[in-house]
Parts: C-alpha cells; sequence; structure tokens
C-alpha cells in the first residue's frame, strides 16, 4: 500500500493543520479502546517483561542495582506502595526453587507472556496506519511476529543499559557543575534530563513506528513521529506522575490497586503513543512520503 499525498515540504506553518487532521485521525480509531486492550495485555505482560529485561541488563549491571533502579522508576510514575508490590511481583517470578521441566515451561510463559503486549500494540498500529490484515495470516506469521516482539524487548533493555550509563555520567558531570556553577545547578540538571530522555524514548518509538507495524514507512518521517510522540511522552510522564501523586486513584481499589495503577498508566501513555502514530501517518499521507507494505521491496527507503 502506498500513500500519496501533497508533495510539498514541510514548513512550521503547516504545524497547526497537521495536528488538527492529526486530532481527527486519532479520535476517528477509537484510541481508548485500542489503549485499554494494549494497558489489559500489558498488565499479563508485566511480570515476564520485568524478569526479562533485569536478566538482560543485569548481566552487564548487575541484577540488584537494575532492580533498583527500576523499583526508583516505577515508584517516580506510579507511587511507592505500586513500586513495592511489583517488586514483590518480580522477587516471586525469579524464584529458583522449580524443576528443570518447571523452569522451563516457567521461561517459555514468559516470554510469551512478555511478548502479548508488543504483539497487541502491532494490531493496534496496523489499524492506525490502515493495514489491512492479511487473510492469509498463518501459524508462521504468529511466531515471526512473537519473534520480533521479542527483539523489541531487549531493544528496551540494551537502552534501559544506555540510560543507566548516561545517568551515571550526567551524576558525574552535575557534581563538577555544581562545584563551578552552583546557582545554574537545577536548570542545567532538568535539561540534561529532558534532553536524554526525549533522545532514548524517540530511538524507541522510532524503533516501533519502523519495525512493528506490517508496512514501512520512511526514516525521515520515522524520526519526526517518533520526536513528536517522545516530547509528548516525557511532558504526560510528568502530568501522569503528578496526577497518581494527588489523587491516587488507586486507593479506591485496595489490594487491587497496583493493577488499577498499571492499567491506568498504560492506558493514558498508549493514548500519547497512538496520537504520535497518528502524526506520523498524517505527516506521510500528506507530503507524499510513501508507505509500503513489508512484503514489497523498498531499496530506495533509505
Amino acid at each position: 500500500m502506498t500513500l500519496q499525498g501533497d508533495k510539498n515540504k514541510f514548513k512550521i506553518k503547516h504545524l497547526p493543520s497537521l495536528i488538527v487532521d492529526t486530532y481527527k485521525a486519532w479520535d476517528a480509531d477509537n484510541p481508548f479502546r485500542l489503549s485499554a486492550v494494549v494497558a489489559y495485555y500489558a498488565v499479563l505482560s508485566l511480570p515476564g517483561l520485568l524478569v526479562i529485561i533485569i536478566n538482560l541488563v543485569g548481566s552487564v549491571w548487575g541484577v540488584e542495582i537494575v532492580q533498583g533502579q527500576l523499583t526508583d522508576e516505577i515508584s517516580g510514575a506510579l507511587g511507592r506502595d505500586a513500586a513495592d508490590s511489583i517488586q514483590s511481583m518480580m522477587i516471586e517470578t525469579q524464584n529458583e526453587n522449580r524443576s528443570t521441566i518447571a523452569s522451563i515451561l516457567g521461561i517459555g510463559t514468559l516470554i510469551f507472556g512478555a511478548t502479548g503486549v508488543f504483539y497487541h500494540l502491532q494490531l493496534s498500529l496496523n489499524q492506525i496506519w490502515k493495514v489491512e490484515p492479511d487473510p492469509k495470516s498463518t501459524f508462521l506469521k504468529m511466531l515471526i511476529d512473537r519473534a520480533r516482539s521479542f527483539a523489541f524487548i531487549v531493544a528496551i533493555g540494551f537502552l534501559l543499559l544506555v540510560s543507566f550509563l548516561v545517568t551515571t555520567a550526567i551524576s558525574a558531570l552535575n557534581g563538577y557543575l555544581r562545584s563551578v556553577l552552583p546557582d545554574a545547578i537545577v536548570y542545567i540538571a532538568f535539561m540534561l534530563d529532558f534532553v536524554v530522555s526525549v533522545g532514548i524514548i524517540s530511538v524507541l518509538f522510532a524503533l516501533i513506528f519502523r519495525y512493528l507495524p506490517d508496512t514501512k514507512i520512511r526514516w525521515k518521517t520515522v524520526w519526526i513521529g517518533a520526536l513528536i510522540t517522545a516530547i509528548l511522552f516525557v511532558f504526560g510522564k510528568s502530568l501522569l506522575g503528578l496526577y497518581f501523586g494527588k489523587a491516587d486513584p488507586g486507593s479506591t481499589y485496595g489490594a487491587a490497586g497496583t493493577i488499577v495503577l498499571v492499567l491506568l498508566w498504560v492506558s493514558y501513555s498508549c493514548l500519547i503513543l497512538f496520537f504520535g502514530a497518528e502524526f506520523t501517518y498524517v505527516y506521510s499521507k500528506r507530503y507524499g512520503l510513501g508507505m509500503n507494505a513489508k512484503s514489497i521491496e523498498t531499496s530506495k527507503d533509505v
């Protein structure tokens, strides 16, 4: 499938109309339903996803350090109680007192469960980008999609490792700057954190937009859409942190509060992700950059 549109180059004055068209397309695709589906599978995928990432990154950085870092990140997003509950979940999942057969079955279950959220995210992106499902879709394709989803888990682990290394370097730099520029350190630290967060998340979204759906979109468009999505996501994450910290929506649900918070966080985050995906689709369609089915050769797509 190839989309053709206005081949004029993008100009800043086009941005308002792009945003309006993006919102209309986003609203028409029922993003709240799509987000709810992905959030549901995210809850089911959470134990396996965390365990695989912790072991991947922990093999380099140290399991306890990675687990502590993730707990701090979750605490900042969802609150301390939710972070403690998820940490307990990770510890229980990594219980080593099991037979060999149980361990093998457990690993298979973890991988299948962890890839579920990306598999259903792929289906949602296919709907947003108007990719028609193949009526002859086979079991082999499902396995390939699951393998692709697992590759994204590995990519997240790598980006998380890079994030930890960069954060460590920034902490050291902040210590030096504090002695040289004590009055400006707060602003410098904020800007560095923002730039690093946007940069790393942009890479992740670019990979998702480029390789997860059953279509190819040119890198030029991918990076623009990924950057817009990452900026929205970073601001949205801060606002969600304030909302969860002040409103504490999970407190109403008692023991199920952690699950509800994860559902809400993933659902709201997916709304931002899908808006960015719609922007990428609208941008590609308007400027004639093209989207092609993966089965079609796109040698000029560089």
